[in-house]
């Protein structure tokens, strides 16, 4: 697959942690080798998916160094550096570069709700704090704020944001903002991966990769190669566990239920507000990775 600073098949990885709620480092490192061995090129790390709402800087810092200690040579590794406070992302940026991320993940301030200007700018100071390339994450059902079309032109002018990670689903106004500008567009929703790829997207960052990382470098190479019935047959098989961990509970929930499932990480506990998956969910969830053919 063709390189990028980022990566073409990416994970938002889930944060292992011990039953009493403790990180666990060593599961973090076992777990970014597994997905390294299955076919991903590109990891996220303290992302959403990783409960970076409930876990500290220090943690994050902790994280990341295990991963690009244990992976950092194979893969890229992209830091999820975005708060709703730009001073503190400045600041987490900054270290996230020092201890060897290849790019950082900037999500739109979340609960203040601020102007588009306030956001362009905001996105500004954290990207321009390193040399690091910048994804920027849009995500409006998480944070409240979608990035307006003419915001993402102007976050385009800036040197370091490289690509934009789509989870607002509006195709005609990717494929318009893909023709207008060099970004790198990234499916951010495994449930449109193949339309956001077949309108030109770079690749995913993905939740289902935990599972069908594989799969995904398959989907990938597949729209590249302009076989579009063999993508469609991809995408048609992966239906069930998309569904199973996308729309069952919540999406690191059940990534960390499948991981444990499969064996990869030894506890599947997440910080509250998150609960583990409870038994139906945990059996919705087997039967899907059976129906999927990925177990």
């Amino acid at each position: 697959m063709t390189s990028t600073p980022f990566g073409r098949v990416l994970t938002a990885m889930v944060t292992p942690m011990h039953a009493d709620g403790s990180l666990d480092l060593d599961g973090t490192a076992k777990l970014a080798a597994h997905l390294v061995d299955q076919g991903h090129d590109g990891l996220v790390v303290n992302g959403t998916t990783g409960e970076s709402a409930t876990t500290t800087d220090e943690e994050n810092f902790a994280t990341v160094k295990a991963v690009v200690d244990a992976v950092g040579d194979r893969i890229q590794v992209t830091a999820g550096v975005g708060t709703n406070d730009t001073a503190h992302s400045v600041r987490v940026a900054h270290e996230m570069a020092r201890l060897g991320a290849d790019a950082v993940l900037i999500v739109t301030p979340y609960y203040n709700k601020p102007t588009q200007a306030g956001i362009v700018e905001h996105f500004r100071a954290v990207a321009t704090a390193t040399d690091l390339p910048a994804m920027v994450y849009d995500i409006p059902g998480r944070t409240g704020t979608a990035l307006a079309t003419d915001t993402i032109r102007r976050l385009a002018e800036i040197d370091q944001v490289r690509a934009v990670k789509d989870a607002k689903g509006d195709f005609f106004e990717a494929s318009r903002l893909m023709a207008q500008t060099d970004l790198l567009w990234y499916s951010g929703d495994d449930v449109v991966n193949l339309a956001h790829l077949a309108q030109g997207a770079t690749g995913v960052v993905s939740v289902v990769g935990h599972v069908a990382g594989r799969q995904y470098a398959d989907l990938v190479a597949a729209v590249d190669a302009g076989d579009l019935p063999r993508a469609r047959d991809i995408h048609r098989r992966l239906i069930p566990v998309v569904d199973a961990i996308m729309h069952t509970s919540q999406g690191a929930i059940q990534a960390k239920a499948a991981m444990h499932l499969l064996g990869v990480i030894d506890s599947d506990f997440c910080r509250l507000p998150l609960l583990p998956a409870p038994e139906e969910h945990r059996a919705t969830l087997r039967e899907a990775l059976i129906q999927s053919g990925l177990m």
